[in-house]
């Protein structure tokens, strides 16, 4: 299958956040896309690290999701999106949430975030609720694919959680923000996720200034598929169910482990 990572920076204009993504959305159908992944937090995000995040935040039926699965059914492609999820009768802090829809707007689940990104000065978990671990995967032409998010990527039993659940793709939408080497340890990780876990990785993160860019498909060998640079845009890549088994006869580096991952 075609899969495309479509990046752009959001801002705290939600209408204007969901025409961008709808945009890209038709530009990854048009190159004949079968999936596409949008960043993290692309109905709405605040650059600036104080910032409250709960008054834009919205359930997963609410009108974002809504406008997502009306785009994936008009297109006929499957699309990833992360948004701010509202708390149950909107007490509390509310999620870091990703939505996974298929071709015909039906959700195929919600993955809502573990790690929060309290590092490098900031603190995600002043403003959002972390998650229990649950494992998003969803098939899609015969590939299965699972979900994490952004500062997911830096915690490899993630990842490994995810390959046990059945991933043979791991989709990262991803605000990755921009500082020293933080750029390079987003392209080592998404490989190092891939070559690890012998599979694919898409990473799609907003652009600048706040964010990096950067979004990068990497095949299960860790050789780069596709990659979107800095500016806003798209990256395409196949994603083959027989490439991965081919790495895998290669490098059966999941089948000889010695150690399991639990979570609790």
């Amino acid at each position: 299958m075609l899969a495309t990572v479509a990046q752009f920076a959001a801002t705290t204009d939600k209408a204007a956040n969901l025409g961008t993504a709808a945009g890209l959305v038709a530009t990854a159908a048009a190159r004949g896309s079968d999936l596409v992944v949008l960043p993290e937090n692309a109905m709405y995000a605040n650059p600036d690290p104080q910032a409250e995040t709960a008054a834009a935040a919205e359930a997963v039926d609410g009108p974002f999701a809504t406008a997502i699965a009306a785009l994936a059914k008009e297109h006929g492609i499957a699309v990833v999106a992360g948004m701010t999820e509202a708390a149950p009768g909107g007490a509390g802090k509310p999620s870091n949430t990703v939505l996974a829809v298929d071709r015909t707007g039906e959700q195929f689940g919600v993955y809502r975030k573990v790690h929060l990104y309290d590092a490098f000065g900031y603190r995600e978990s002043d403003r959002i609720q972390p998650q229990p671990a649950k494992a998003l995967t969803f098939t899609l032409d015969g590939l299965t694919v699972g979900v994490m998010t952004c500062y997911d990527l830096r915690f490899p039993e993630m990842a490994r959680f995810l390959v046990d659940a059945g991933a043979e793709a791991i989709a990262v939408p991803a605000a990755w923000v921009a500082g020293p080497a933080k750029e390079d340890h987003w392209t080592t990780l998404l490989r190092a996720r891939a070559i690890e876990n012998t599979v694919y990785v898409l990473g799609c993160g907003q652009t600048g200034p706040t964010w990096c860019g950067q979004s990068a498909i990497v095949d299960p060998m860790g050789q780069l598929a596709a990659s979107a640079g800095e500016m806003p845009g798209v990256a395409s890549a196949v994603l083959d169910t027989a490439r991965v088994a081919e790495v895998r006869a290669k490098n059966p580096s999941l089948a000889n482990r010695r150690f399991s991952v639990a979570f609790g």
